[in-house]
Protein backbone atom coordinates (compact mmCIF):
# COMPACT_ATOMS: atom_id res chain seq x y z
CA UNK A 1 0.00 0.00 0.00
CA UNK A 2 1.69 3.51 -0.80
CA UNK A 3 1.00 5.76 2.05
CA UNK A 4 1.21 9.39 1.77
CA UNK A 5 1.76 11.59 4.97
CA UNK A 6 1.07 15.29 4.76
CA UNK A 7 1.61 18.09 7.91
CA UNK A 8 0.05 20.95 8.60
CA UNK A 9 1.46 23.23 10.67
CA UNK A 10 2.87 19.50 12.02
CA UNK A 11 5.89 17.65 11.95
CA UNK A 12 4.95 14.53 11.18
CA UNK A 13 7.64 12.04 13.25
CA UNK A 14 8.45 8.11 13.38
CA UNK A 15 5.70 7.78 16.18
CA UNK A 16 2.87 8.88 14.59
CA UNK A 17 3.91 7.41 11.00
CA UNK A 18 4.10 3.82 13.18
CA UNK A 19 0.48 4.79 14.63
CA UNK A 20 -0.54 4.94 11.21
CA UNK A 21 1.40 2.01 9.71
CA UNK A 22 -0.08 -0.31 12.25
CA UNK A 23 -3.61 0.69 11.48
CA UNK A 24 -3.46 0.64 8.03
CA UNK A 25 -2.10 -2.71 8.18
CA UNK A 26 -5.19 -4.32 10.40
CA UNK A 27 -7.25 -2.26 7.19
CA UNK A 28 -5.55 -3.92 4.59
CA UNK A 29 -6.61 -7.25 5.94
CA UNK A 30 -10.03 -6.33 6.23
CA UNK A 31 -9.97 -4.95 2.17
CA UNK A 32 -7.96 -7.10 -0.04
CA UNK A 33 -6.80 -4.63 -2.77
CA UNK A 34 -6.28 -1.38 -1.15
CA UNK A 35 -4.14 0.81 -3.08
CA UNK A 36 -3.39 3.94 -1.69
CA UNK A 37 -3.66 5.90 1.96
CA UNK A 38 -3.35 9.50 2.42
CA UNK A 39 -2.80 10.97 6.48
CA UNK A 40 -3.19 14.82 6.90
CA UNK A 41 -1.96 15.57 10.43
CA UNK A 42 -2.98 19.34 10.89
CA UNK A 43 -3.19 21.43 14.11
CA UNK A 44 -5.38 24.41 14.49
CA UNK A 45 -4.65 26.41 18.08
CA UNK A 46 -5.43 24.07 20.19
CA UNK A 47 -7.06 21.29 18.08
CA UNK A 48 -5.23 18.50 16.81
CA UNK A 49 -7.28 16.79 13.54
CA UNK A 50 -6.17 13.84 11.62
CA UNK A 51 -7.76 12.87 8.27
CA UNK A 52 -7.14 9.73 6.55
CA UNK A 53 -8.41 8.55 2.95
CA UNK A 54 -8.27 5.39 2.09
CA UNK A 55 -8.08 4.30 -1.79
CA UNK A 56 -9.82 1.37 -3.28
CA UNK A 57 -10.67 -0.06 -6.39
CA UNK A 58 -12.85 3.50 -7.41
CA UNK A 59 -13.96 4.18 -3.91
CA UNK A 60 -12.66 5.82 -1.44
CA UNK A 61 -13.30 6.25 2.37
CA UNK A 62 -12.58 9.26 4.82
CA UNK A 63 -12.38 9.43 7.96
CA UNK A 64 -12.01 12.51 9.85
CA UNK A 65 -11.35 13.38 13.38
CA UNK A 66 -10.25 15.85 16.35
CA UNK A 67 -9.05 15.76 19.93
CA UNK A 68 -6.89 17.96 21.84
CA UNK A 69 -4.16 15.28 21.62
CA UNK A 70 -2.84 14.26 17.78
CA UNK A 71 -2.39 10.55 18.72
CA UNK A 72 -6.27 10.04 20.10
CA UNK A 73 -7.25 11.77 16.82
CA UNK A 74 -5.18 9.83 14.13
CA UNK A 75 -6.62 6.49 16.50
CA UNK A 76 -10.06 7.48 16.14
CA UNK A 77 -9.61 7.98 12.50
CA UNK A 78 -8.13 4.85 11.85
CA UNK A 79 -10.85 3.46 13.99
CA UNK A 80 -13.31 4.87 11.76
CA UNK A 81 -11.68 3.83 8.38
CA UNK A 82 -11.90 0.50 9.80
CA UNK A 83 -15.05 0.25 10.93
CA UNK A 84 -16.22 1.16 7.05
CA UNK A 85 -14.16 -1.65 5.73
CA UNK A 86 -15.53 -3.80 8.00
CA UNK A 87 -18.94 -2.63 6.51
CA UNK A 88 -18.17 -2.66 2.95
CA UNK A 89 -16.44 -6.01 2.93
CA UNK A 90 -19.97 -7.87 4.63
CA UNK A 91 -21.81 -5.84 1.86
CA UNK A 92 -19.80 -7.63 -0.94
CA UNK A 93 -19.81 -10.69 1.19
CA UNK A 94 -23.60 -10.61 1.78
CA UNK A 95 -24.47 -10.46 -1.76
CA UNK A 96 -23.11 -13.57 -3.06
CA UNK A 97 -24.73 -15.86 -5.96
CA UNK A 98 -24.77 -19.30 -4.85
CA UNK A 99 -24.77 -21.81 -7.94
CA UNK A 100 -27.91 -23.90 -8.13
CA UNK A 101 -27.69 -27.74 -6.69
CA UNK A 102 -27.05 -30.04 -9.28
CA UNK A 103 -30.53 -31.64 -8.49
CA UNK A 104 -32.44 -28.56 -8.96
CA UNK A 105 -30.40 -27.65 -12.57
CA UNK A 106 -31.80 -31.25 -14.29
CA UNK A 107 -34.75 -30.88 -13.63
CA UNK A 108 -35.34 -27.54 -14.84
CA UNK A 109 -33.24 -28.28 -18.13
CA UNK A 110 -35.82 -30.78 -19.48
CA UNK A 111 -38.90 -29.29 -18.54
CA UNK A 112 -37.66 -26.21 -20.37
CA UNK A 113 -36.96 -28.33 -23.68
CA UNK A 114 -40.39 -29.96 -23.18
CA UNK A 115 -42.47 -27.25 -23.27
CA UNK A 116 -41.03 -25.63 -26.18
Amino acid sequence: MIVEYTGRQFAVTRKYRDQAEAGLSAIEKIMNGATSAKIILTVDKYRKIAEVTVAQRGQNMVASCESAEMMTALHDALGKIEQQAVRQKQKTTAGKRHPRSAEKALSVAPDASASA
